[in-house]
């Protein structure tokens, strides 16, 4: 037996892995997967066998023995792995198929295992899943429900590694509606899982391909699953490409690969729109043939009937590029239509074509922007937000650099409304647009936006503002401090608060810088002559001052030590270790002053005439600022003109004035300006504080007249009101007049009788038979006063037939006395048998007693009828 297998190990690989026994197979399989993994790139001559034998492969992927078969798909993975492109290309067609039918459903794990990684290797490899995923997709038709089962998870597994940028995911989309209609219920859970994986790629765009052919319940379901999902995040690509990896090994050497590796990836990470997987439809069909027509109408109905038609046909997620010219010159003067309802109709219309078409729609974008925005001018919101989703899709179908002059000059229109409703959409495109603005652009932008804070406006103020603002969160604060400079705090402090809480999809990208030049070398030979030095160190000055970040200033303190070393090495001679220091005095009069005039050439940004006139050595002064002083790539420049030999100390000292009075008027600039924006900040708050003292006037103005009008009224409500006393006291006297009256009418007295005498009556008026006092006279008079009695009672007041409370006593009923004396005068004397005559005239007393006390009481039934009936 171990002569057999030492005769098997000497076989070629591809006669072993061919073998009868599936024990030689298996280690045939083990020993090509080692033997691949040894290689030392992909050109080696063991490749060579595999790479023309691919029906080795299918061999391998389709063995009857499963400890066979998993080795032989392990070898398959490192042959793919270490094998390159040309391993790949030559096997995939012999291998995808049987891995769908016979690996992913494979009941051994590891060669599950192993059939996924290959097909990821595939995608890796070669970059592309186009051919691989027809073959897996063919594997859904299998009538062995779990080969359908092993499809659906293999589609699963490398949507979740790559993504759907790298695998199509159209075609698995089309096929889901079937595999969910699958009588068996692992197929329809790894179906379900398949839709939720690109449902996290995808999200809502995913459903305009599948989603209405799917039934309610299949819905509903799909619904709750995806709940989970819409909280994630973006997902992101798992697994990169072998192209993707170099690229990735390769960014570090690179100057700015990670800045581009970061867009990269957030590109990735954005959501697929429903346009990217919509199917292109042919619009021009669809349109009526009289639709030109139907639009030239007189009748605005015809007119709106025809737009409507138009949207139906153009309402896709993806429009066939065609001729749509006639279309779009109609749309073009239904923006002028007088009926507000043709015109929000054919905003709709140019918004559903632009997004249909994107940037095929590019070439229809001049004909009609102008009208769109020139229509801006109506002030009904629903007309305005369709015109403004119009301008929004134009925009998206086109660019910022597109757009900016039609914008630009609508800016400027006399209208306040479109003024308004344009600067709306320039804040729009800004926060939308992709790409950066360029400096010109930025330029104009930003002007445009300054003119606009000087506005009466307080909304087209605060949309200059937010321009500002969402152009300094894009371009950057460095770009745009030329154009905030001359500002007041208040806006800048506006400005930066738009910055901050603008959110724009464009960053600028500054290029980079380039590094400066290498200075020359110093000079390593003694010069021995000032011709010489000169001559020899006269290219690295100018080579030296070009680059203008290594200009020191004015008033660095580095540069005048340096210069005063050249001076003084002039004096002790060139050496190669260094130069020799300067001496004190040099130090104390003129730092940085050398021998000649021309010395303050390189200093060209002191704008003061310089006072120096004499030039004993220029060659000698020009070699010695071109020497490069210490560190050769940032060579020190004088910071101050050097000084001629001959230059008194006056001369210097108003050189030394001059400067200060320089730095000093600088200070006093900055202060002033300063102080500008103080006062305009006092100013604007003034303003203010004026506009709020006129309206507090104007309220307190409309406060008094109000109180005027209530005052006026409360004088015409007195004046009635006393009118209707007066009537009152009127009706009162009339009142009393008329129960006088009634009361004299009642009584049968005379005014003889001095009993019965009332001074508020007619005294004029008698009564006949007053003389006699016989038994008729009594009768009558007895009459008279049960009467008055009667018609004075009040119930309320006192019994029936009572005693009268008249000043706390209680007297004996008026009708009982009279009724008494009459009686008595009818029989002509009393009980005492005193004379007739003398108690008559007792009774005559006592009547006259009680009559004063009845006036009293009806003078207050009289005050008390008036205070209870004061309608009267």
């Amino acid at each position: 037996m171990a002569e057999q297998e030492e005769d098997f190990s000497l076989l070629p690989l591809q006669d072993r892995v061919t073998h009868k026994s599936w024990k030689v197979r298996k280690e045939g399989w083990e020993d090509a997967a080692k033997a691949f993994a040894a290689t030392p790139d992909e050109s080696d001559p063991v490749f060579r066998p595999f790479v023309l034998g691919s029906e080795l492969w299918k061999g391998a992927v389709t063995d009857s023995n499963v400890a066979a078969q998993q080795e032989g798909l392990s070898a398959l993975c490192a042959f793919l792995k270490y094998g390159g492109c040309q391993a790949c290309s030559r096997s995939r067609s012999a291998t995808v198929t049987p891995i769908v039918e016979k690996g992913l459903p494979s009941a051994k794990t590891g060669a599950k295992q192993s059939s996924l990684e290959a097909l990821l290797l595939y995608i890796e490899i070669e970059g592309k899943s186009d051919t691989l995923l027809e073959d897996l997709l063919q594997g859904l038709s299998n009538k062995q429900p779990k080969v359908v089962a092993a499809t659906l998870g293999a589609l699963t597994a490398i949507y979740h590694a790559y993504g759907v940028k790298i695998v199509e995911p159209k075609p698995s989309l089309k096929a889901l509606p079937k595999v969910f209609g699958h009588a068996d219920k692992n197929v329809r859970a790894e179906a379900s899982n398949l839709a939720v994986e690109l449902y996290r790629w995808l999200r809502e765009a995913m459903k305009t391909l599948f989603w209405n052919d799917l039934k309610p319940v299949q819905q509903q379901d799909l619904e709750k699953l995806f709940e989970g999902v819409k909280l994630e995040p973006m997902p992101k690509q798992d697994r990169l490409l072998r192209s993707q990896q170099e690229a990735a090994a390769a960014a570090p050497a690179g100057g700015d690969e990670n800045g581009e590796a970061e867009e990269e990836a957030v590109e990735e990470e954005a959501p697929t729109e429903a346009f990217d997987l919509a199917e292109p439809v042919d619009v021009l069909k669809k349109v009526p043939g009289n639709f030109h027509e139907n639009l030239a109408s007189t009748k605005w109905k015809e007119r709106k009937e025809a737009l409507d038609a138009l949207y139906e046909a153009a309402n896709t997620d993806l429009i066939q590029d065609g001729h749509f010219d006639e279309i779009i010159a109609d749309l073009a003067k239904s923006m002028k239509d007088a009926n507000i309802a043709v015109v929000t109709t054919g905003a709709n219309c140019v918004e559903v074509l632009a997004k249909g078409l994107r940037r095929s729609f590019a070439k229809y974008r001049g004909r009609i922007m102008g009208p769109i925005m020139e229509r801006l001018k109506e002030k009904k919101q629903s007309v305005a937000d369709a015109l403004g989703q119009a301008l929004d899709a134009v925009f998206a179908s086109t660019g910022l650099s597109e757009s900016l002059e039609d914008v630009l000059v609508f800016l400027k229109h006399k209208n306040p409304q479109v003024k308004s409703e344009t600067l709306k959409f320039l804040i729009r495109c800004l926060k939308m647009t992709k790409e950066a603005p360029s400096k010109p652009e930025t330029k104009s932008i930003a002007e445009a936006a300054t003119k606009l804070l000087t506005e009466s406006v307080e909304a087209l103020r605060a949309g200059g503002a937010e321009v500002l603002g969402t152009l300094m969160r894009i371009m950057g604060e460095r770009v745009m401090g030329p154009y905030m400079d001359g500002l007041d705090d208040i806006r800048k402090t506006k400005i930066k608060e738009y910055c901050d809480a603008a959110q724009v999809k464009a960053k600028d990208k500054p290029k980079p810088v380039a590094p400066p030049p290498k200075a020359a070398p110093p000079a390593q030979k003694r010069a021995p002559s000032t011709k010489k030095a000169a001559a020899g160190l006269k290219a690295p000055v100018k080579r030296a001052s070009t680059p203008q970040s290594e200009k020191p200033a004015a008033s660095s303190p580095q540069s005048r030590p340096a210069v005063g070393k050249a001076i003084s090495s002039k004096l002790g001679g060139l050496q190669k270790s260094g130069l020799v220091a300067p001496s004190a005095g040099l130090k104390k009069k003129l730092p940085g002053a050398g021998p000649a005039p021309t010395l303050a050439s390189p200093k060209r940004n002191i704008t003061s005439p310089s006072p120096y006139n004499e030039a004993p050595a220029p060659k000698l002064s020009r070699g010695l600022a071109g020497r490069p002083l210490g560190k050769p790539t940032a060579p020190a420049e004088p910071s101050a003109p050097s000084a001629p030999a001959g230059m008194t100390a006056a001369e210097r000292e108003e050189l030394e004035s001059l400067r200060t009075d320089r730095d000093r008027l600088l200070r006093t600039s900055d202060d002033l300006r300063t102080e500008k924006a103080k006062l305009t900040s006092q100013i604007h708050e003034l303003q203010n504080q004026n506009a709020q003292l006129i309206e507090d006037h104007t309220r307190d103005v409309l406060s008094i007249k109000a109180k005027e009008t209530q005052l006026v009224r409360a004088r015409s409500d007195a004046e009635a009101a006393e009118s209707m006393v007066q009537r009152q006291g009127r009706e009162m006297e009339r009142l009393k007049r008329e129960l006088s009256r009634n009361v004299r009418e009642a009584s049968p007295l005379t005014s003889d009788d001095p009993i019965y005498e009332d001074g508020n009556l007619n005294g004029s008026q008698r009564h006949p038979g007053v003389e006699r006092y016989d038994s008729g006279r009594s009768e009558s008079r007895e009459v008279g006063y049960q009467r008055a009695r009667s018609y004075m009672g009040s119930p309320s007041d006192e019994k029936e037939n009572g005693s009268l409370d008249l000043g706390g006593e209680k007297k004996p009923s008026l009708g009982r006395n009279l009724s008494g004396d009459t009686l008595a005068a009818g029989r002509g004397d009393d009980s005492s048998g005193a004379p007739a005559t003398g108690q008559g005239v007792d009774s005559y007393k006592r009547a006259a007693e009680v009559t004063s006390q009845l006036k009293a009481r009806i003078e207050q039934m009289k005050a008390k009828q008036g205070l209870t009936r004061p309608g009267r």
